[in-house]
């Protein structure tokens, strides 16, 4: 399974960064992922929905490690060169 397109739509709410949306085999589409700003970084959260106890359970997550890494990478890469094309510094997202 590979990743065919990452579209990143550009958000500077608090610590939100980005609504990203991913693509596999050109046939079926992640929404929801957020790209957010930690105390330690960027980091990739899965679309997820607030349960009736209000906790908050993923809609959709990879099960494997490798998979996850491959998207955490290629989000925040697409996430990068979407500020660099806009000619935002990180420091000015913040």
């Amino acid at each position: 399974m590979e990743i065919t397109e990452v579209r990143i739509a550009l958000i500077n709410e608090s610590k939100l960064r980005a609504f990203v949306s991913i693509t596999f085999d050109n046939c079926f589409v992640v929404r929801g992922i957020k790209v957010i700003q930690g105390p330690e970084g960027l980091f990739v959260s899965m679309p997820s929905r607030r349960t009736s106890r209000g906790t908050f359970q993923d809609i959709a997550h990879p099960i494997r490690e490798e998979m996850r890494l491959k998207m955490d990478k290629l989000i925040l890469e697409a996430f990068q060169a979407e500020l660099r094309n806009r000619g935002i510094s990180l420091t000015a997202a913040d």
